[in-house]
């Protein structure tokens, strides 16, 4: 059966706790939001999506409510989910002329079959004409160039913003995985419950993201690193600015950064022998947001012994892994999960 004509109507989808990214063949990646959407409460329609509808995230009036809608990886909220999708797809679609699209959908390799049927659904209400889903450590693979057809182990760790993906991939399968729901959005909450507990300062999930990306360590960096942050002291209940250190930030993260190592070196402990050696050649690679938090790269080798190699554009991995898939269909079709499952 022939699960895809090859054209310029197909797009690849990252459909991400954190950055919805688009891939069209042709033309590469087209869209990348933020997974935001802001809905009006009263007639339940979108009012923004993306970077406009981060910008509103603890803003809103009660009448508009802004959300995340995938938590963990997953749907959190369906209908919010489907909005959000209509809206990407549907600007998609107008701006691309590419009418109902067949859609590959990045998915972690931990979703349940109920979560499956939630984002097909999801996608095909939003318009398109046929879906397919691939697990996101696998396209992540496929992204960061790493030749999951052959008969040779490669190791991906893909760590988004919901969740960590560990994989190893050889012959178009995953031989071993682990999927740890702490990645991204947990090291922003890390942050922000350090800048609570050492200074009594509120700061929000956009601050202590911000905090993560510039000065955000795995381990001590050469040249310390400071921020200066505003937030709302918990005592006066009055704006304050406090400089905090990459040192604290490492601090603040070391827990969860501890849980990423310990789940790669459990994935390798179960990897049969013969992958094992073809890993310890190639080393590992880190893909998504998190493969940028500063050391990681040499806490993760020094941890594990092997070398670690961050992906070119780590955040654009699974996207770019989904595109790929289409356009080498015939060679990477066994990578989908449909076409395992049927």
């Amino acid at each position: 059966m022939k699960l895809f004509g090859i054209g310029s109507k197909d797009i690849g989808i990252d459909l991400g706790t954190a950055n919805m990214l688009v891939t069209l063949k042709g033309k590469g990646i087209i869209l990348k939001e933020p997974s935001v959407v802001a809905i009006d409460r009263r007639g339940g329609n979108i009012l923004a999506t993306g970077e406009e509808a981060k910008e509103m995230l603890g803003r809103t009036p009660d009448q508009i409510k802004a959300i995340r809608p995938l938590k963990d990886g997953v749907i959190a909220d369906f209908t919010a989910t489907q909005l959000m999708l209509k809206n990407i797809i549907a600007k998609v679609s107008k701006k691309y002329n590419i009418g109902k699209p067949r859609v590959v959908v990045g998915v972690p390799s931990g979703i349940t079959e109920v979560e499956e049927r939630a984002v097909k659904e999801s996608v095909l209400q939003a318009g398109a004409r046929e879906v397919y889903l691939i697990e996101e450590p696998m396209a992540a693979a496929i992204g960061a160039n790493l030749d999951v057809a052959e008969p040779s182990g490669s190791i991906i760790v893909d760590i988004g913003g919901g969740t960590t993906e560990v994989a190893v991939v050889s012959l178009g399968g995953i031989v071993v995985s682990n999927s740890l729901r702490i990645a991204g959005d947990e090291l922003d909450e890390d942050i922000v419950n350090y800048i609570k507990r050492e200074f009594n300062l509120a700061i929000g999930e956009t601050t202590a993201e911000e905090i993560k990306i510039e000065i955000g360590c795995a381990m001590p960096l050469m040249t310390e690193l400071s921020k200066e942050i505003r937030g709302r002291d918990l005592t006066t209940g009055l704006p304050r600015n406090i400089v905090v250190t990459s040192n604290q930030i490492e601090e603040a993260m070391k827990e969860s950064i501890e849980e990423i190592v310990e789940i790669v070196k459990t994935t390798l402990e179960k990897t049969p022998p013969e992958l094992a050696s073809d890993i310890m050649e190639k080393g590992i690679v880190l893909a998504g947001g998190g493969a940028l938090i500063k050391n990681l790269d040499k806490l993760l080798s020094g941890k594990t012994g092997m070398p670690v190699y961050v992906a070119a554009d780590p955040l654009d991995c699974v996207v770019k892994g989904a595109g790929k898939t289409l356009e080498d269909l015939d060679r990477l079709k066994s990578v989908l999960i449909n076409s395992r499952r049927n």
